[in-house]
């Protein structure tokens, strides 16, 4: 559902002016092994972009792959196109995730990449830094984390699908939600939902009433409480229960 390389903040500055070295969030986003000195090398690739609006494109799915991409602050959704024309959510991105990894394998971009409110990315280019990690091994096998996360992550998001019951996934993607905000040192049991229902039952297989149903039916038994997009887990465990059963 999501990697981790690069970040800015925990919070949605947009600073232009931050660097891999002053970041709050390099102990997650980098390798832990990385020095000063190289840390300084990376930040000279990293090419960092103004903000984008909501329902702007970062890259179409069929554009040629020439970067990978780090959330900086808000978030973005992937998405495709199917033969029929239909729209299938493949992901979320939130601050410290990385995108466009999918795009290595084919040289072209599998997916739209559309940001979900005000974000903004540092954008890595691939050759600079595929050239670099031939240089900083830690680097190198940081990247390759990378692409083996995204191969499991996509393995449980079928499992997701195919398994479980309408309540168990949406269950299933809040605690998600609320271990990636956990790990840019957020509240875990607190957050906003910035992508909208339709998305979210998009990405899940699921009718916008049914993820409502379902967020309503969880509300209701007293495991979290709901305000428009703001979402506060108020019994994690059985959350979680619900989830793998």
């Amino acid at each position: 559902m999501s990697n981790t390389l690069f970040s800015q903040s925990a919070t949605c500055t947009h600073n232009s002016q931050v660097s891999c070295g002053n970041c709050r969030l390099n102990t997650l986003c980098l390798p832990v092994s990385l020095k000063a000195d190289e840390m300084d090398q990376l930040d000279e690739i990293v090419q960092r972009r103004k903000p984008y609006q909501k329902g702007d494109t970062v890259y179409s799915a069929g554009e040629d792959f020439r970067a990978v991409f780090a959330v900086r602050s808000g978030s973005f959704k992937a998405a495709c196109v199917s033969n029929a024309g239909e729209e299938q959510v493949t992901g979320f991105f939130m601050p410290g995730e990385v995108f466009g990894v999918d795009g290595i394998a084919h040289n072209h971009y599998c997916n739209t990449l559309i940001a979900l409110e005000t974000s903004s990315i540092c954008e890595i280019p691939f050759e600079r830094l595929e050239a670099l990690s031939s240089l900083l091994p830690s680097l190198q096998h940081h990247f390759f984390k990378l692409m083996s996360r995204e191969i499991t992550q996509d393995q449980q998001l079928l499992t997701l699908l195919s398994k479980k019951s309408a309540e168990e996934r949406v269950a299933t993607f809040l605690l998600s939600l609320s271990t990636r905000h956990h790990q840019r040192g957020l509240s875990a049991l607190r957050f906003r939902l910035p992508m909208s229902r339709t998305d979210i039952g998009n990405y899940l297989g699921l009718t916008i009433e049914t993820v409502s149903r379902s967020i309503g039916r969880l509300q209701k038994s007293g495991i979290l409480t709901v305000s428009n997009k703001d979402i506060e887990i108020l019994n994690p465990q059985e959350l979680q229960s619900i989830s793998f059963q």
